[in-house]
């Protein structure tokens, strides 16, 4: 098979080991049937090989739905290390490009003063059209990171000030699969960590608008969310949160923000990403930091 020949000695190692991606273990034989299916299906586009995997596996989150998105994103980067070759896509989408956003008219009048002249907040979790346009391309025009979409379990809020001028976003989502720190501090061996990792939400994006300069805010809109995101996780997932987790770029921040919302910190990553798993590509240092939503944690975690 073609796909096999795009192996190195490391990837091949891989192979015949199995490997974990997307905090599901795939065997040898999983990837083998995996080929056999593409290669017997060949009118199958990438969305309808995904469906198919879920059904087969009985793959779904706790409500019951299918983990479509996670197998896309497995099966991404499965063609990317050359294990497997899928066809090609038929639409620009999540992992493959930058999500193009239209821009959306908005005021950018400078918002200062004291907090409590804002108060009350509006914290939304993101739900209706307009809300999503514009949380996207707040984020894809004014965060250093961007927007390319969502994958997999997330939460996304919309802050507004009392009288309806957008404020900030922030944007929580899968939790990294593997971070030393944040694991010895949770106290996890590997299949305690497999099991619970969907119990904790990695805050991906925080975005206090540029022209937004009022102090204390960032730190008092962490500790509103912390408040209720177990709740929105609930109703949206149908199961809770015990702990939120984030990486602070060294080069960029200081972490202020969480440090004075009680943010614990753990650690420092290595300077690899979440998917490098030939210890192959550098990325900045980063500070980690936890936020228990519950009194006992890391003993729920680690059960």
């Amino acid at each position: 098979m073609g796909s096999k020949k795009k192996l190195d000695s490391v990837d091949f190692l891989f192979y015949l080991r199995g490997m974990n991606i997307q905090g599901r273990y795939l065997s040898q034989q999983d990837i083998e049937w995996i080929r056999e299916l593409i290669l017997l299906h060949p009118d199958w586009h990438r969305s309808r090989l995904s469906r198919e995997l879920c059904m087969a596996w009985n793959w779904t989150n706790a409500n019951g739905d299918l983990k479509d998105m996670a197998c896309r994103t497995m099966l991404l980067k499965l063609h990317r290390q050359g294990i497997i070759t899928l066809p090609a896509p038929r639409a620009v989408g999540v992992g493959n490009a930058r999500k193009p956003i239209r821009p959306i008219p908005h005021d950018t009048t400078p918002v200062t003063g004291p907090l409590r002249q804002l108060l009350p907040l509006q914290i939304d979790v993101v739900r209706t059209p307009n809300d999503r346009k514009l949380f996207e391309y707040f984020i894809a025009s004014y965060h250093y990171l961007g927007f390319s979409g969502t994958v997999g379990e997330n939460m996304p809020y919309l802050i507004r000030d009392r009288h309806g001028r957008p404020l900030a976003c922030l944007l929580f989502g899968s939790a990294a699969w593997k971070v030393a720190p944040r694991d010895e501090w949770i106290g996890w061996t590997h299949d305690v960590r497999r099991q619970s990792l969907p119990m904790i939400t990695n805050n991906m994006r925080f975005l206090i608008l540029p022209w937004v300069t009022v102090p204390h805010l960032a730190s008092h809109i962490l500790g509103r969310i912390a408040r209720r995101i177990r709740q929105d996780w609930q109703e949206k997932y149908g199961h809770p949160v015990h702990l939120l987790e984030t990486f602070v770029e060294q080069e960029r921040f200081r972490g202020t923000c969480y440090q004075a919302a009680n943010w614990i910190y753990v650690g420092q990553t290595k300077g690899r990403t979440r998917n490098d798993t030939h210890n192959t590509i550098r990325v900045p240092i980063k500070d980690i930091y936890v936020y228990p939503l519950i009194p006992d944690a890391r003993q729920v975690l680690s059960r």
